[in-house]
């Protein structure tokens, strides 16, 4: 975009007169395009430029008592002063008039500007400022005097609400230039890093002017211009626009053009660069280059624009003379990274094939022996103490929901106090020796699967669990360590968006399925009749005289409600009546008796409680009610918040509902049998053999479960400094197998969902940020010390057996639905099967619909459907326990695919396989160039995040 009388050659001028030296520090803050951690920076240790507060100080109420008024301030975003409010806006994007702009730099070109200029007081800077030719002696003092008074500022403090700093505006004198009490007390420091600058600028109606006077000034040293500024920082830039009256807000606007310039990085840049007029007007028609023009009458101009949740990035917009000088200095994105600027798999060191025997694991060790003295002294910061009570609690959550549920896929084989112990001893051990620290063990939902498959098999052919489970777990040690001998994992390369979503889908719908199947056993169990009919009766509580609380439930037919009562976990069953048991209209009631109606209702009143009340807190934690703090607590201990306020609504009603399942004594679940497993049992000899098939079968799985978990773990976006352990981590986990199958303790790997829950609780966040402006993202604390913490602090908790017992299950079973929902929900495939059902021109926005069809769209998605379709098939067969090969074969569905779809749509929908990453031309050219070269597709990807969003509740 042109101004009249603009030239072809002010555009390139800026970088005329910049010293060779100072090419490489880049524009703005020299912060690189991936914020502060990026490589390039570091090598090259580019110089910053501090980040730099503008204020808008206007002069108001001329010709009866003029003064000056701040009406605004930017970082990097507006903030206008809300004068009947007594408050200030929002930060918003700041939008401008194209005629403001024009009007701004004709008055710069006509009038004064100063750079580098000595002036070391406010009252110096005033002396320089009024020297201007047109203005006469009286009107320079007059001048003087009204630039030397104290500006109103609106500060709000936190104790004492706003404050009008300097009330009664007079003029400064030498001796009072020094910072007010209310501006060290402005709040609005603490997001100021250390170094910052501030820019004046004062602009307004002056009656005696008779033409306008525009002054630019660049201090060559930063000083602290007395109370001129909200915020006591010393001052960089010093802009004075003033003129006779005229209709409108000519000079408002003009000022606030000033002050949106100087917030823009590349015009800041160039600006501190610059050495003469020429430069700064250059500065200024290469920022009206980049200009987008709203048309007039298609949209609000009183409407703020929020703040993006990402900016551009800043290489994005350097002018063609920067690029070519800074040259390899520039980051581009390599091969190796999708278009997302995600770092693929085949870039990470961890997985290159060495051809040796244990190689991978070998160069693991050896990796991580040199970080693990780190591991421990990198735990002492206050954040690890809070995230270990953080993640205790999910942990202990988890323990607890899975425990109860294997309990019922084992008839009690296994239980609560077998999943704390096993989740306290395995974690700890692996939280000690592991190549990825940050990884929670825990049991998970396939692995859950694959045990109650494990038992209906031993169950329908006679055979005994425990001794045919520790054969399983044998077998899958030996298999394990055969896979970290091969360097098997490098294979996760191949596990594209594709395979995760289809195992995650897979899962999460079991999670789903399981949960409401439980419930309606339960309803099946108990159902709601009315009263006087055959099934109608009665549950009771009362104490026995040992001091043992005991249960008697009387239905019609009696043995049948019985057996159900002790199957659903109302421990010590009587079949005795109470003599308290009073019969009351034919029907037992007396103290602590409920109908068997009132245990199928408030089971399900419990079911749906915790489900919707987890549901609710989750969405609390993205709503605007709240603290930020408020919101994220809530959001994140959604699960352990329902399940409080279940048995706390169980317990004030007095309920009956079956309940937890958990032994009164430091003793396995199952009676009679220790805690060594027998290796036969009363199974025959050849089952140690045979127990092969099915541990090949959960090697895959287990395979599949910890490193799909490890490849989301260590993504190149979460920052991780100390790098991955894929070879070791599967070394843990299966050193650990005959352990935990000697002991008869769940089986455990990596917990996708707690472990993100620990990365999200250890992230390190810049702390000083702008109004509006995201916190930058720095990275992970990486060590091992809060893991370990929380495994002991579990272990303690075995003791906590009396309190679990008051558990209901139905809170467990709406857990458990929560935990499917917010799964399958979170993932892109669910987004895209809603695009199925949602009218093309009510679709949402989404960056793969501009670059893929939507029937290309949506054959990728129903190609997913129907592997999700042919896995749920086997599942639900007596085939089932052959499913983890079917999940394994996603890969090959997704390898088939490259037949199907054309790389770019591959891009934009999945990732890149390592073969088609190594097709693309290792140029330096950017993958998107390779397809379509578009500026559109690039102005596109500016806005693409370059910090992760760990955004996920503990499920």
């Amino acid at each position: 975009m042109k101004l009249p009388g603009q030239e072809e050659s002010d555009i390139s001028s800026a970088s005329e007169n910049v010293p060779t030296g100072e090419l490489d520090s880049g524009p703005g803050s020299g912060l690189s395009p991936d914020g502060p951690l990026d490589t390039d920076s570091r090598e090259l240790e580019v110089p910053k430029d501090p980040p730099l507060f503008i204020q808008l100080n206007e002069l108001l109420g001329w010709p009866h008592a003029p003064e000056w008024k701040e009406t605004g301030r930017w970082v990097l975003f507006e903030e206008k002063l809300e004068v009947g409010a007594g408050r200030w806006s929002t930060p918003h994007v700041p939008t401008v008039a194209l005629p403001s702009l024009q009007k701004l730099r004709s008055l710069l070109a006509k009038g004064l500007v100063l750079l580098d200029c000595p002036a070391l007081s406010l009252q110096e800077l005033t002396e320089q400022v009024t020297r201007v030719e047109s203005l006469s002696p009286e009107l320079r003092g007059k001048l003087k005097a009204l630039l030397l008074q104290r500006p109103q500022h609106l500060i709000q403090t936190p104790c004492t609400g706003p404050c009008w700093g300097s009330a009664h505006p007079r003029e400064a004198s030498q001796e009072e230039e020094a910072p007010l009490k209310e501006q060290h007390q402005n709040p609005l420091r603490q997001k100021f890093a250390a170094g910052a600058e501030a820019g004046a600028v004062l602009a307004g109606q002056l009656g005696f002017l008779e033409q306008p006077l525009g002054v630019f000034v660049r201090l060559r040293d930063p000083v602290v211009l007395g109370p001129l500024i909200e915020v006591p920082l010393p001052s960089r830039f010093f802009c004075l626009l003033l003129g006779p009256p005229t209709l409108g807000r000519g000079y408002h606007e003009m000022g606030r053009a000033v002050a949106i310039l100087l917030s823009d990085l590349q015009f800041q840049w160039r600006v501190r660069r610059a050495s003469s007029l020429h430069d700064l007007l250059a500065a200024l028609d290469a920022f009206l280059e980049e200009v987008t023009v709203l048309p007039p009458g298609r949209w609000d101009p009183t409407a703020r624009i929020p703040p993006p949740k990402c900016l551009p990035s800043e290489h994005k917009r350097l002018p063609s003379q920067l690029r070519v000088a800074k040259g390899p200095s520039v980051r581009r994105r390599t091969p190796a990274e999708d278009r997302h600027g995600r770092r693929q798999h085949a870039a990470n060191p961890e997985l290159r094939r060495t051809g040796r025997l244990f190689g991978g694991l070998v160069q693991d060790v050896r990796r991580k022996a040199s970080w693990y003295p780190s591991d421990f002294l990198d735990a002492l910061h206050p954040q690890c103490f809070s995230a270990v009570l953080y993640i205790y609690l999910a942990t202990i959550t988890n323990a607890i929901t899975f425990g109860g549920l294997l309990g019922e896929a084992t008839d009690g084989a296994q239980g609560v106090l077998e999943s704390f112990l096993g989740t306290a001893v395995t974690g700890a051990a692996f939280c000690l020796m592991a190549g990825q620290p940050l990884t929670i063990l825990s049991s998970t939902g396939p692995v859950l699967v694959f045990e109650r498959l494990l038992f209906s098999f031993s169950r329908d052919h006679s055979l005994d669990y425990l001794p045919f489970r520790l054969w399983v777990g044998i077998w899958v040690a030996i298999f394990c360590l055969v896979l970290v001998a091969t360097e098997a994992s490098v294979l996760v390369r191949y596990f594209t968006r594709f395979t995760e979503e289809g195992f995650c889908a897979l899962i999460s719908l079991i999670f789903i399925y399981d949960a409401v199947a439980k419930m309606l056993t339960l309803t099946h169990a108990y159902p709601i009749q009315r009263p006087g009919s055959p099934t109608y009766g009665c549950l009771c509580q009362y104490p026995d005289p040992g001091g043992n609380e005991s249960q008697w439930t009387s239905t019609n037919p009696k043995d049948r409600d019985d057996i159900l009562s002790m199957d659903l976990g109302l421990v010590n069953a009587s079949l005795l009546p109470p003599p308290e048991c009073a019969q009351r209209g034919g029907h037992p009631r007396g103290p602590g008796c409920h109908t068997v109606p009132d245990i199928a209702f408030f089971s399900i009143l419990l079911f749906l409680t915790s489900f919707l009340f987890a549901m609710a807190l989750k969405h609390v934690k993205t709503s605007r009610f709240f603290p930020s703090v408020v919101r994220k607590m809530l959001g994140d201990f959604s699960s352990v918040l329902a399940i409080l306020l279940g048995c706390g609504l169980d317990a004030f009603l007095g309920l009956a509902t079956p309940k937890l399942m958990v032994p009164r004594e430091f003793k396995p679940t199952l009676p009679g049998r220790g805690w060594l497993v027998s290796p036969f049992g009363a199974n025959p000899w050849w089952l140690s053999v045979a127990a092969a098939l099915p541990a090949l079968l959960l090697s895959i799985l287990i395979f599949m479960d910890q490193q799909i978990t490890g490849v989301i773990l260590n993504r190149a976006e979460y920052r991780l400094r100390k790098g991955a352990g894929f070879h070791l981590d599967l070394f843990c986990v299966a050193v650990l197998m005959p352990f935990t199958s000697a002991l008869g303790l769940p089986w455990y790997v990596s917990a996708t969902v707690i472990s993100l829950a620990h990365m999200d609780s250890l992230r390190r966040e810049s702390r000083a940020c702008a109004p509006g402006e995201a916190p930058s993202f720095l990275g992970i604390r990486e060590q091992r010390l809060t893991g370990l913490a929380v495994f002991i602090l579990t272990g303690i908790s075995i003791f906590l057996a009396p309190i679990l017992k008051f558990i209901p299950m139905p809170l467990l079973y709406g857990i458990f639905l929560y935990m499917g929902v917010t799964a399958i929900s979170s993932i892109q495939f669910t987004k895209r099967v809603q695009l199925l059902l949602i009218p093309a021109k009510h679709q949402p926005d989404l960056l793969f619909l501009r670059h893929v069809p939507l029937s290309r769209v949506h054959l990728f998605t129903a190609i997913q459907l129907a592997c999700l379709g042919l896995l749920w098939i086997i599942k639900s067969t007596p085939a089932a326990i052959i499913f983890p090969i079917m999940l394994l074969g996603l890969v090959g569905v997704r390898k088939a695919l490259e037949w199907v779809f054309s790389p770019q749509e591959l891009l934009w929908l999945d990732e890149l396989m390592p073969e088609k990453e190594r097709s693309i031309p290792e140029k330096g050219v950017e993958p998107e160039y390779s397809f379509s070269g578009n500026d559109s597709e690039d102005s596109e990807l500016m806005y693409q995040p370059k910090a992760p969003e760990i955004n996920i509740s503990v499920n």
